[in-house]
């Protein structure tokens, strides 16, 4: 009998219409065979199920919505929410609550990696290599000398918890540091302001596939623009190799690391994180529990290349979820 699933897309954050395009391409890819998939669009406004050419309600207590007086709920869920709430633990917490099966990382784990800051601050003792970094929170005192002063010119400052580079200003002279900070605080009212450290940007995606934790094959990064900011990643402004054009040994170190990162963070089914080289060392620095899966995405491509479907993927990802379900031990 076909499982029933919900593929989750869209959200209330900034992300809201690269979400919609990740979670139409779940739609496309999902075998009609095997599931009945329906779309579960997520906003300010509310959450809608598109059902038979209908939008319908979903009750958010229950996560179930009403059709010619039959309550229908879902065997399990897709979740292709960049931002909140499908990134940052929330969507996760209620689903475990309710027992539904769902992909990806537990509510616990979103939290974690959706916070750049303490995602750093997790792995730091755990051997990974990252850049210099602070955190500054909106209404705290904080003075833009005494940051250059620590992390020097040109440096990055980011909204910590928003993604699709929403929020992210390179600062080349002290005084752009005011209105980065202001930029980023649009976003959110937390704050990371790294070192900046020029080399050979790649991003590696990681999965869970047949029963085995399987790295990808990565991809190289040039951009057109200052950084890979919006534009980059959509717009076309960058070039993507993959696999990256990396030496033996920076290839060994870059799979170790990126390996290292999604175990000791406990992610599960998909992630992709970025890295900058220094040398034959990647440097970490950020993880995406819920990366993009848009026709110009990253892990679509570095997946291809491994001989891994988007289907073959999908299929996997919810089979394995239903599978794993603990909610009843």
């Amino acid at each position: 009998m076909k499982k029933h699933i919900a593929v989750v897309m869209g959200g209330t954050t900034s992300e809201h219409s690269i979400s919609i395009k990740s979670g139409t391409v779940v739609m496309r890819h999902l075998p009609e065979d095997l599931f009945e998939a329906t779309a579960v669009v997520l906003s300010d406004d509310g959450w809608l199920a598109n059902y038979n050419n209908q939008h319908i309600r979903i009750n958010q207590d229950t996560f179930t919505f009403n059709y010619e007086g039959k309550v229908r709920g879902f065997d399990a869920v897709f979740n292709a929410v960049h931002g909140a709430p499908g990134e940052n633990g929330e969507l996760q917490q209620l689903l475990e609550k309710l027992q539904i099966p769902f992909t990806g990382c537990s509510a616990e784990v979103a939290r974690l990696t959706y916070n750049k800051y303490e995602t750093l601050e997790f792995l730091k003792p755990r051997g990974v290599h990252m850049a210099a970094h602070l955190f500054i929170q909106k209404g705290t005192d904080w003075n833009t000398k005494k940051i250059v002063d620590k992390l020097g010119l040109p440096c990055f400052v980011k909204a910590n918890r928003a993604g699709s580079s929403f929020g992210v200003v390179k600062v080349h002279r002290l005084e752009e540091m005011h209105d980065a900070i202001a930029t980023a605080m649009k976003e959110d009212d937390e704050v990371l302001i790294e070192q900046f450290l020029a080399g050979t940007e790649v991003s590696i995606g990681v999965i869970e596939y047949n029963g085995a934790v399987l790295v990808l094959p990565p991809t190289e990064i040039i951009t057109e623009t200052d950084f890979f900011d919006y534009t980059a990643k959509y717009e076309g402004k960058s070039k993507e190799i993959t696999p990256a054009r990396l030496n033996k040994k920076q290839l060994e170190n870059l799979r170790v690391a990126a390996k290292k990162v999604f175990v000791s963070l406990e992610a599960r089914g998909f992630s992709r994180s970025d890295f900058i080289f220094q040398g034959d060392k990647p440097y970490f620095l950020e993880l995406n529990s819920i990366p993009g899966l848009t026709e110009q995405s990253l892990l679509p491509q570095q997946a291809r290349k491994a001989g891994i479907s988007l289907t073959d993927l999908f299929t996997d990802m919810l089979h394995s979820c239903i599978k794993n379900n603990t909610f009843d031990s």
